[in-house]
Protein backbone atom coordinates (compact mmCIF):
# COMPACT_ATOMS: atom_id res chain seq x y z
CA UNK A 1 0.00 0.00 0.00
CA UNK A 2 1.27 3.31 -0.86
CA UNK A 3 0.60 7.32 -1.35
CA UNK A 4 -0.15 6.77 -4.67
CA UNK A 5 -2.95 3.89 -4.46
CA UNK A 6 -4.51 6.08 -1.40
CA UNK A 7 -4.29 9.08 -4.12
CA UNK A 8 -6.20 7.30 -7.02
CA UNK A 9 -8.73 6.21 -4.89
CA UNK A 10 -9.81 9.70 -3.08
CA UNK A 11 -9.90 10.95 -6.73
CA UNK A 12 -12.18 8.18 -7.68
CA UNK A 13 -14.24 9.53 -5.05
CA UNK A 14 -14.33 13.21 -5.51
CA UNK A 15 -14.60 12.83 -8.98
CA UNK A 16 -17.39 10.15 -9.40
CA UNK A 17 -15.18 7.90 -11.56
CA UNK A 18 -12.00 6.52 -12.94
CA UNK A 19 -11.97 9.24 -16.40
CA UNK A 20 -12.65 12.23 -14.11
CA UNK A 21 -10.19 10.92 -11.60
CA UNK A 22 -6.96 10.40 -14.17
CA UNK A 23 -7.78 13.80 -15.46
CA UNK A 24 -7.55 15.49 -12.24
CA UNK A 25 -4.21 13.51 -11.49
CA UNK A 26 -3.24 14.72 -14.73
CA UNK A 27 -2.63 11.10 -15.97
CA UNK A 28 -4.17 8.39 -17.33
CA UNK A 29 -7.48 6.35 -16.72
CA UNK A 30 -4.98 2.89 -16.63
CA UNK A 31 -3.01 4.31 -14.04
CA UNK A 32 -5.76 5.38 -11.50
CA UNK A 33 -7.72 1.81 -12.08
CA UNK A 34 -4.32 -0.32 -11.96
CA UNK A 35 -3.22 1.92 -8.38
CA UNK A 36 -7.33 1.16 -6.72
CA UNK A 37 -6.92 -2.56 -8.19
CA UNK A 38 -3.80 -3.12 -6.18
CA UNK A 39 -4.94 -1.44 -3.49
CA UNK A 40 -7.90 -3.88 -3.61
CA UNK A 41 -5.92 -7.06 -3.73
CA UNK A 42 -3.71 -5.86 -0.84
CA UNK A 43 -7.11 -4.96 1.50
CA UNK A 44 -8.73 -8.11 -0.19
CA UNK A 45 -12.10 -6.37 -0.93
CA UNK A 46 -13.61 -4.35 -3.94
CA UNK A 47 -13.59 -0.80 -3.09
CA UNK A 48 -14.83 1.03 -6.61
CA UNK A 49 -18.33 -1.13 -7.86
CA UNK A 50 -17.38 -0.96 -12.09
CA UNK A 51 -20.76 -0.19 -13.29
CA UNK A 52 -21.35 2.80 -11.44
CA UNK A 53 -17.73 4.48 -10.40
CA UNK A 54 -19.25 4.56 -6.57
CA UNK A 55 -17.45 3.83 -4.14
CA UNK A 56 -18.20 0.30 -1.73
CA UNK A 57 -19.09 1.06 1.76
CA UNK A 58 -15.25 -0.84 2.08
CA UNK A 59 -14.20 2.06 -0.30
CA UNK A 60 -15.67 4.77 2.10
CA UNK A 61 -14.65 3.63 5.03
CA UNK A 62 -10.77 3.80 3.32
CA UNK A 63 -10.91 7.12 1.59
CA UNK A 64 -12.04 8.43 4.85
CA UNK A 65 -8.89 7.44 6.71
CA UNK A 66 -6.92 8.27 3.21
CA UNK A 67 -7.93 11.91 3.89
CA UNK A 68 -6.83 11.63 7.50
CA UNK A 69 -3.40 10.56 6.42
CA UNK A 70 -3.03 13.16 3.85
CA UNK A 71 -4.18 15.94 6.05
CA UNK A 72 -1.64 14.59 8.12
CA UNK A 73 1.04 14.61 5.99
CA UNK A 74 0.43 18.34 5.21
CA UNK A 75 0.49 19.76 8.34
CA UNK A 76 3.78 17.65 8.79
CA UNK A 77 5.56 19.71 5.90
CA UNK A 78 3.49 22.84 7.53
CA UNK A 79 4.74 22.41 10.98
CA UNK A 80 8.18 21.64 9.59
CA UNK A 81 8.60 24.86 7.66
CA UNK A 82 6.91 26.92 11.02
CA UNK A 83 9.57 25.89 13.15
CA UNK A 84 11.11 29.15 12.73
CA UNK A 85 9.95 32.01 14.11
CA UNK A 86 6.94 32.79 11.55
CA UNK A 87 4.11 30.66 10.78
CA UNK A 88 2.77 30.03 7.17
CA UNK A 89 0.25 27.74 5.90
CA UNK A 90 -3.53 26.82 5.96
CA UNK A 91 -5.87 26.41 8.86
CA UNK A 92 -8.97 24.65 7.35
CA UNK A 93 -12.01 26.22 9.99
CA UNK A 94 -15.42 25.07 10.30
CA UNK A 95 -18.02 26.90 12.04
CA UNK A 96 -21.73 27.85 12.41
CA UNK A 97 -23.23 30.18 10.60
CA UNK A 98 -24.72 32.35 13.54
CA UNK A 99 -21.26 32.12 15.29
CA UNK A 100 -19.80 32.87 12.06
CA UNK A 101 -21.28 35.90 10.90
CA UNK A 102 -19.40 38.49 14.19
CA UNK A 103 -16.63 35.98 14.96
CA UNK A 104 -15.12 35.73 10.99
CA UNK A 105 -14.40 39.23 10.26
CA UNK A 106 -12.65 40.04 13.63
CA UNK A 107 -10.46 36.42 13.38
CA UNK A 108 -9.15 37.60 9.95
CA UNK A 109 -8.48 40.45 11.47
CA UNK A 110 -6.11 39.11 14.01
CA UNK A 111 -4.92 36.21 11.96
CA UNK A 112 -3.81 39.04 9.08
CA UNK A 113 -2.67 41.39 12.05
CA UNK A 114 -0.31 38.60 14.25
CA UNK A 115 0.72 35.99 11.43
CA UNK A 116 0.47 37.38 7.99
CA UNK A 117 1.55 34.17 6.38
CA UNK A 118 -1.46 32.56 7.64
CA UNK A 119 -4.31 31.95 5.75
CA UNK A 120 -7.76 31.16 7.22
CA UNK A 121 -10.26 28.75 5.02
CA UNK A 122 -13.68 29.32 6.63
CA UNK A 123 -16.45 26.74 5.82
CA UNK A 124 -20.06 28.06 7.19
CA UNK A 125 -22.24 25.24 7.83
CA UNK A 126 -24.34 23.63 10.06
CA UNK A 127 -23.24 21.40 12.95
CA UNK A 128 -24.56 18.36 11.20
CA UNK A 129 -22.53 19.39 7.95
CA UNK A 130 -19.39 19.94 10.06
CA UNK A 131 -19.12 16.58 11.91
CA UNK A 132 -18.23 14.14 9.00
CA UNK A 133 -16.04 16.69 7.53
CA UNK A 134 -14.18 17.13 10.74
CA UNK A 135 -14.37 13.34 11.02
CA UNK A 136 -12.94 13.09 7.37
CA UNK A 137 -10.14 15.38 8.39
CA UNK A 138 -11.34 17.88 5.81
CA UNK A 139 -11.37 20.57 8.32
CA UNK A 140 -8.89 20.89 11.26
CA UNK A 141 -11.68 22.09 14.22
CA UNK A 142 -14.99 23.56 14.06
CA UNK A 143 -17.25 25.89 16.20
CA UNK A 144 -20.40 23.45 16.46
CA UNK A 145 -23.61 23.77 18.72
CA UNK A 146 -23.39 21.36 21.92
CA UNK A 147 -23.75 18.95 23.60
CA UNK A 148 -21.21 16.12 21.14
CA UNK A 149 -20.76 13.15 23.03
CA UNK A 150 -18.49 11.28 20.45
CA UNK A 151 -15.34 10.27 22.12
CA UNK A 152 -13.17 10.65 18.42
CA UNK A 153 -13.59 14.14 19.51
CA UNK A 154 -12.06 16.90 22.16
CA UNK A 155 -14.65 19.25 23.12
CA UNK A 156 -14.02 22.30 24.44
CA UNK A 157 -16.59 24.85 25.59
CA UNK A 158 -16.44 28.16 24.46
CA UNK A 159 -20.04 30.14 25.25
CA UNK A 160 -23.86 29.86 26.14
CA UNK A 161 -26.34 32.00 24.37
CA UNK A 162 -29.59 32.48 25.13
CA UNK A 163 -32.59 30.99 23.18
CA UNK A 164 -35.09 33.82 21.92
CA UNK A 165 -38.51 33.68 20.38
CA UNK A 166 -38.13 36.05 16.84
CA UNK A 167 -41.56 36.75 15.83
CA UNK A 168 -43.42 39.21 13.05
CA UNK A 169 -44.51 42.47 15.07
CA UNK A 170 -47.97 40.87 14.01
CA UNK A 171 -47.73 37.71 15.85
CA UNK A 172 -50.02 37.48 19.29
CA UNK A 173 -47.13 37.23 21.06
CA UNK A 174 -45.04 40.20 19.65
CA UNK A 175 -45.93 42.43 22.61
CA UNK A 176 -44.85 40.87 25.42
CA UNK A 177 -41.36 41.05 27.11
CA UNK A 178 -40.97 37.71 27.81
CA UNK A 179 -43.09 34.16 27.65
CA UNK A 180 -42.74 30.92 28.72
CA UNK A 181 -42.16 27.77 25.88
CA UNK A 182 -45.86 26.36 26.70
CA UNK A 183 -47.25 29.91 25.71
CA UNK A 184 -44.64 29.54 22.81
CA UNK A 185 -46.28 25.93 21.82
CA UNK A 186 -49.39 27.45 21.71
CA UNK A 187 -48.32 28.43 18.18
CA UNK A 188 -46.91 26.83 15.01
CA UNK A 189 -43.06 27.35 14.87
CA UNK A 190 -40.34 27.62 11.89
CA UNK A 191 -38.22 25.12 13.67
CA UNK A 192 -34.92 23.37 12.89
CA UNK A 193 -35.62 19.27 11.98
CA UNK A 194 -35.62 16.81 14.49
CA UNK A 195 -32.55 15.04 15.03
CA UNK A 196 -30.41 18.41 15.19
CA UNK A 197 -28.76 19.42 18.76
CA UNK A 198 -30.72 22.47 18.96
CA UNK A 199 -34.40 20.80 17.98
CA UNK A 200 -33.89 17.37 20.32
CA UNK A 201 -33.14 20.20 22.85
CA UNK A 202 -36.35 22.30 22.44
CA UNK A 203 -38.07 18.67 22.17
CA UNK A 204 -36.36 17.46 25.27
CA UNK A 205 -37.68 20.76 27.54
CA UNK A 206 -41.29 21.16 26.12
CA UNK A 207 -42.09 16.81 26.66
CA UNK A 208 -40.74 17.90 30.27
CA UNK A 209 -43.85 20.37 30.83
CA UNK A 210 -45.88 17.83 28.42
CA UNK A 211 -46.03 20.05 25.57
CA UNK A 212 -45.33 19.95 21.81
CA UNK A 213 -43.68 22.28 19.85
CA UNK A 214 -45.71 22.42 15.90
CA UNK A 215 -43.57 22.86 12.81
CA UNK A 216 -44.96 25.24 10.68
CA UNK A 217 -41.76 24.51 8.62
CA UNK A 218 -38.14 22.74 9.10
CA UNK A 219 -35.28 24.36 8.55
CA UNK A 220 -31.80 23.37 9.02
CA UNK A 221 -30.38 26.60 9.75
CA UNK A 222 -30.35 29.06 12.11
CA UNK A 223 -29.74 32.23 9.89
CA UNK A 224 -32.38 30.86 7.42
CA UNK A 225 -34.54 30.64 10.06
CA UNK A 226 -34.24 33.99 11.43
CA UNK A 227 -34.17 35.63 8.36
CA UNK A 228 -37.56 34.03 7.36
CA UNK A 229 -39.02 35.42 10.63
CA UNK A 230 -37.62 38.95 9.87
CA UNK A 231 -39.46 38.42 6.47
CA UNK A 232 -42.74 37.95 8.21
CA UNK A 233 -43.02 34.07 7.01
CA UNK A 234 -43.69 33.31 11.10
CA UNK A 235 -42.55 32.56 14.42
CA UNK A 236 -39.22 30.69 14.95
CA UNK A 237 -36.82 29.91 18.23
CA UNK A 238 -33.23 31.16 17.89
CA UNK A 239 -29.90 31.71 19.56
CA UNK A 240 -29.39 35.38 20.52
CA UNK A 241 -26.30 35.36 17.83
CA UNK A 242 -28.85 34.97 15.02
CA UNK A 243 -30.41 38.28 15.53
CA UNK A 244 -27.81 40.93 14.26
CA UNK A 245 -28.72 44.62 15.34
CA UNK A 246 -28.39 46.49 11.52
CA UNK A 247 -31.46 44.20 10.16
CA UNK A 248 -34.48 46.11 9.98
CA UNK A 249 -38.12 45.23 9.40
CA UNK A 250 -41.29 44.39 11.34
CA UNK A 251 -40.18 42.32 13.63
CA UNK A 252 -39.11 41.65 17.45
CA UNK A 253 -37.22 39.85 19.83
CA UNK A 254 -38.92 38.10 22.91
CA UNK A 255 -37.45 36.41 25.63
CA UNK A 256 -38.33 32.84 26.52
CA UNK A 257 -38.03 32.53 30.48
CA UNK A 258 -37.70 28.53 31.14
CA UNK A 259 -35.09 27.68 28.15
CA UNK A 260 -31.59 26.61 29.03
CA UNK A 261 -29.26 28.59 26.90
CA UNK A 262 -27.42 27.02 23.63
CA UNK A 263 -24.03 25.92 24.08
CA UNK A 264 -21.26 26.35 21.71
CA UNK A 265 -18.05 24.36 21.53
CA UNK A 266 -14.57 24.25 19.46
CA UNK A 267 -13.92 20.55 18.14
CA UNK A 268 -11.47 19.05 16.72
CA UNK A 269 -10.28 15.44 16.44
CA UNK A 270 -8.94 14.04 19.28
CA UNK A 271 -6.24 11.80 17.94
CA UNK A 272 -4.73 14.19 15.02
CA UNK A 273 -2.42 17.15 16.65
CA UNK A 274 -3.33 20.04 14.94
CA UNK A 275 -1.15 21.85 12.41
CA UNK A 276 0.83 24.97 13.60
CA UNK A 277 -1.46 27.06 11.31
CA UNK A 278 -4.59 25.77 12.73
CA UNK A 279 -3.17 26.28 16.34
CA UNK A 280 -2.66 29.97 15.77
CA UNK A 281 -5.94 29.87 14.49
CA UNK A 282 -7.44 28.38 17.27
CA UNK A 283 -5.90 30.76 19.73
CA UNK A 284 -6.80 33.71 17.66
CA UNK A 285 -10.51 32.48 17.85
CA UNK A 286 -10.47 32.22 21.73
CA UNK A 287 -9.14 35.54 21.55
CA UNK A 288 -12.07 37.17 19.56
CA UNK A 289 -14.32 34.98 21.98
CA UNK A 290 -12.72 36.20 25.11
CA UNK A 291 -13.16 39.89 23.54
CA UNK A 292 -16.37 39.54 22.80
CA UNK A 293 -17.99 37.58 25.84
CA UNK A 294 -18.76 41.29 27.57
CA UNK A 295 -20.12 43.09 24.25
CA UNK A 296 -22.70 40.72 22.97
CA UNK A 297 -26.24 40.81 24.41
CA UNK A 298 -27.64 37.45 25.63
CA UNK A 299 -23.64 35.67 25.35
CA UNK A 300 -21.99 34.04 28.41
CA UNK A 301 -19.08 32.10 29.49
CA UNK A 302 -18.84 28.72 30.53
CA UNK A 303 -16.02 28.18 32.77
CA UNK A 304 -16.87 25.38 33.81
CA UNK A 305 -18.50 23.88 30.95
CA UNK A 306 -22.36 24.11 29.63
CA UNK A 307 -24.80 22.94 31.90
CA UNK A 308 -26.51 19.26 31.18
CA UNK A 309 -29.89 19.57 29.43
CA UNK A 310 -30.67 16.99 31.95
CA UNK A 311 -29.63 19.38 35.42
CA UNK A 312 -32.09 21.86 34.50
Amino acid sequence: MDLRQLAALVAVADHGGFSAAARALHTVQSNVSAHVARLERELGTSLVDRRSGQLTGEGEAVVERSRRIHAELDAMAVDVASMGEVVSGTARVGVIGTVGRWLVPRLVELIHLEHPLVRPVVLDAVTTSLIPQLRAGQIDFALINLPLDDPEFEVEPLFDEDRVLVTPTSHPLAQRESVSLAEVAEHDLLLPPRGTVFRDELDQVAGRIDVELTAQAEVDGMRLLASLAFQGFGATIVPSGAVPSYVAGDWTVVAIDDLPPRSVGLVHRRKTMLSMPARVTRDAVLAVVSDQLDRRIGMHSVPTGPTPLTEI
